[in-house]
């Protein structure tokens, strides 16, 4: 499998059951085992049945996915070269032209961002008021100038005097007399007499150039007049021209950047860049380091994330902005609802119990073996979705399929339902409304938002005592998400039935057909095990009538 191919996500339904983390879990397996970069995927928190499950047959939590959309964290952009803040202007400009790049940010030891920097700010500086690379030059150090110009420092005092202006002397029959040079930066040549005598008129410091050495007493009277001496690389013209890229970029760099954070979506991103005026923006994680620069190059050529949709097929119950992902496949046992791509994709839904028995299906087509701690984890999903093989979407090749990954897993299927069912029961340790959401699913059924929650429960009449409690907590939950109608459903496979409770604008109406006939409300429905065989067929009939 080649790390450098772009991943692709597997991922079940919003609030994720067993069957769904699961059949991502070993679907991402078999496509990893086929050579695809496939990342197993959940939408939610996951229910005591699949912890128990993943903990028993040892595997992690799936990576928890929040949006179809790519970070700018996950797309590429810029390698994230910065420049420190006490470089000069020359270096800058130096590492823009080897690195080939219009702009740094400055970051600290620690790469935390502290500036940013562009070819343009540098330009304004230098084209601008000659009153601001006055004032810069001003707090230039020897040594940066030296190296600006390429020169070499023969003395350096601490005590230098520098107003940052700079003359050129150009020697005339009055000599130097006529120059007012006091704390200035003085180009001379080597004339060591005028050199001397510029030191004694009060020069801040001293380049001179075409000489490769300074008299002893050019030097003696530096000493003095606390003035440093350059001897520059250069001639008087590139002395005069480069010298004012001698400051340290900390001195004219933005202090406050536009910046993007790696968590914020690409395509938001590029929204914000399309008001501005900049080439390229640092991106910075939480802690303010550097971790690239983008570009509406990198935006403009971005893909959202590549998809695989497993135990679902509606968009409603899928990943955020999932109408905006690459969707590459479905596997699914659920009916077809809303589901459309603008390409072709591979479909593939089967009238059977589970999705896990279609995945271990897909490794047997494969002729990839199925690891015995696997099996053991598809057919806890298998016998979850299937209510241990007594639901009536059980089919033959549900059964057969869980004989054969009994087989492999060395576990007897019908034992090894009710040992799960037992030990992942919802109990006291959840409250009320946390076993509630943990299996609960969307539908819009004839233009009723609608949302179906199934609890597995091992005993009924408990859960008839909490009545008054699981009431007000629907109806405090169908107000939080704006629904027509929510139903909870209490499902108990020993006693082979379910038990209903409703809230919303439409519940009377459902609850009234559902109870029909019966003396008293939240009775035991035998026989009624399914959601989508049975419970989500009682409901629409409800709503229709």
């Amino acid at each position: 499998m080649n790390e450098k191919q772009e991943p692709v996500y597997i991922t079940g339904h919003q609030h994720p059951d067993t069957d769904s983390v699961v059949s991502a879990i070993a679907y991402a397996l078999l496509k990893r085992a086929m050579g695809v970069r496939a990342v197993a995927c959940r939408l939610g928190p996951l229910s005591n049945e699949t912890k128990y499950l993943l903990k028993r047959f040892g595997y992690e939590e799936p990576l928890l996915l929040e949006d179809a959309r790519k970070t700018l964290a996950e797309i590429p952009t810029d390698s994230p070269l910065s420049i420190s803040e006490d470089i000069t202007i020359y270096e800058t400009l130096q590492k823009m032209r080897e690195t080939d790049r219009g702009s740094f940010a400055v970051t600290d030891e620690d790469n935390r961002l502290i500036g940013f920097v562009s070819k343009s700010d540098l330009a304004n500086m230098s084209m601008g008021d000659t009153a601001v690379s006055i004032e810069l030059l001003r707090h230039c150090t020897t040594e940066d100038i030296a190296k600006t110009i390429s020169g070499r420092v023969i003395y350096d005092d601490p005590q230098m005097h520098l107003n940052g202006k700079v003359s050129i002397i150009a020697l005339t029959g009055s000599g130097v007399s006529n120059y007012e040079i006091r704390d200035r930066i003085v180009i001379m040549g080597d004339d060591s007499e005028a050199q001397w005598t510029l030191i004694e008129k009060g020069a801040g410091m001293l380049i001179v150039v075409w000489a490769d050495h300074v008299s002893e007493h050019v030097l003696e009277a530096a000493r003095r007049h606390h003035c440093p001496v350059v001897i520059s690389g250069h001639g008087s013209m590139n002395t005069s021209r480069y010298i004012f890229f001698a400051p340290k970029v900390k001195l004219v760099m933005r202090r406050d950047p536009f910046i993007l954070r790696d968590s914020e979506y690409a395509e938001e991103a590029g929204r914000k860049m399309l008001k501005n005026r900049f080439r390229n923006y640092p991106v910075v994680d939480a802690g303010n380091h550097l971790k690239g620069y983008v570009s509406r190059y990198h935006i403009m050529n971005m893909a959202n994330k590549k998809i695989i949709m497993v135990d679902h097929n509606e968009f409603a119950q899928s990943v955020r902005a999932i109408e905006k992902a690459e969707i590459l496949e479905v596997v699914d046992h659920h009916r077809i609802s809303d589901f459309r791509t603008s390409q072709p994709v591979s479909f593939r839904n089967e009238i059977v119990g589970s999705t896990a028995t279609i995945i271990a299906t897909m490794f047997r087509e494969n002729q990839i073996p199925i690891p015995q701690n696997l099996a053991g984890l598809l057919l806890g999903a298998l016998l979850s979705d299937t209510l241990i093989l007594q639901s009536p979407t059980t089919t033959k090749r549900d059964i057969e399929t869980a004989n054969i990954l009994g087989a492999l897993a060395d576990l007897d299927p019908e034992e090894f339902g009710a040992e799960m069912f037992a030990a992942t029961s919802s109990s006291s340790s959840q409250s009320i409304h946390e076993q509630i959401v943990q299996d609960i699913k969307y539908y819009d059924i004839n233009g009723v938002s609608t949302m179906i929650s199934q609890v597995m429960i091992s005993s009924v009449q408990e859960y008839l005592a909490k009545a008054s409690e699981i009431q007000r907590t629907i109806e405090r939950l169908s107000r939080q998400k704006n629904l027509g109608l929510l139903v909870a459903v209490f499902t108990s496979v020993s006693e082979e039935g379910s038990m209903f409770f409703a809230a919303g604008e439409k519940a009377a109406r459902v609850m009234e057909t559902l109870e029909s006939g019966r003396e008293n409300s939240h009775t035991l429905h035998k026989g009624i095990l399914s959601r989508k065989l049975q419970i989500l067929p009682l409901i629409s009939q409800a709503l229709e009538a």
